[in-house]
């Protein structure tokens, strides 16, 4: 008996037949399924779209990234305003 798929083996076999641009026969006989049952998951995926999970790890990523952006020109200012203020000093 078959193992069942994981949800992110079925994400990337419709993900691959939806954007690749190759014949979903191609698609399926590469994952190693069948043609029919790739289908089935593009016809489920398009009836219940979900955002996925990499979108929001992009995102979180992004947030992330952000702030961090954020600190580092705050401590960039920071030093500048401190080189500044030693320059005027040793004068």
């Amino acid at each position: 008996m078959a193992q069942k798929p994981t949800p992110e083996f079925r994400a990337e076999a419709v993900r691959v037949a939806l954007t690749s641009g190759l014949p979903r026969k191609q698609v399926a006989a590469d994952f190693g399924i069948g043609f029919s049952t790739l289908s089935r998951w593009i016809q489920q995926d398009r009836r219940n779209p979900e955002k996925p999970a990499a979108q929001s790890d992009l995102e979180r990523e992004v947030a992330e990234l952000r702030k961090e952006n954020r600190m580092l020109r705050e401590e960039r200012d920071v030093l500048k305003k401190a080189t500044q203020f030693f320059a005027e000093r040793s004068k």
